[in-house]
């Protein structure tokens, strides 16, 4: 009953999320049938926010080698090339290697945004963290980070957010608008550093796949709203 309610809120916010596990099974499937792919050999990369939450969003974790892990705040792929190398090098033979990415917002079922029930917490608590502070800091317009070792991560996050700056908080939904500003920046450097890192690659294909992690309830599935499924051919890049 109470995943039917969820269902109904997740889906007025974004139209095209699934049940997270189902879109596990789905794209798995689309792997296997559609191009091919020997799952039993596929080395799985995150780039998605460090945060606790995720780790149980989807059943990749529990059928692909790895993750190699990529994302650490908001989900930015802070390892850079050197991370992206390292991950090519590690691809079992004659495998292939699939990057699971994108950012993370909460939602309870009275449908506030940025926000969810945690595990063994009465109060909600914000989700993403970093994405939310960062647009609690960007709401002033005078502010801009500063980058630092004591808080690299967090400032390098919300330098790379400030040319949405205007566009989110414009928006009818600050969390939202932020979360998709997020998605189109790892989106990017994911491309970027898979076009530079190319040659370090020994297997043909890269499986790509993108979008927006939706945490729910503890108890409950969490979903996934897909924005971008492709498979590399590295040759073409």
């Amino acid at each position: 009953m109470l995943q039917r309610k969820f269902d109904e809120v997740v889906k007025q916010e974004f139209p095209n999320a699934k049940d997270a596990k189902d879109t596990s099974i789905h794209y798995l499937g689309k792997m296997q049938i559609e191009h091919q792919l020997d799952i039993s050999k596929v080395l799985m990369a995150t780039s998605v926010c460090s945060d606790d939450i995720n780790v149980p969003s989807t059943t990749f974790f529990n059928v692909l080698f790895g993750p190699f892990v990529m994302g650490g705040l908001g989900g930015i792929p802070f390892v850079g090339q050197t991370g992206m190398t390292a991950f090519a090098h590690h691809i079992p033979d004659n495998g292939s290697a699939f990057i699971f990415y994108g950012p993370h917002i909460g939602i309870t079922l009275e449908g506030d945004l940025g926000k969810m029930y945690r595990p063994r917490m009465e109060n909600t608590g914000n989700s993403c963290g970093a994405l939310m502070l960062a647009l609690s800091r960007l709401e002033n317009k005078n502010y801009a980070p500063v980058l630092s070792d004591d808080d690299y991560q967090q400032m390098k996050l919300e330098e790379s957010l400030l040319p949405f700056r205007e566009e989110i908080l414009a928006s009818d939904n600050p969390s939202k608008a932020i979360t998709e500003a997020t998605y189109e920046i790892i989106d990017k450097k994911i491309h970027e550093y898979l076009k530079t890192c190319k040659n370090e690659f020994n297997v043909d294909k890269v499986t790509l796949l993108g979008g927006i992690i939706i945490n729910t309830d503890h108890g409950v599935d969490d979903y996934f709203d897909a924005r971008n499924f492709e498979v590399i051919e590295l040759n073409s890049l």
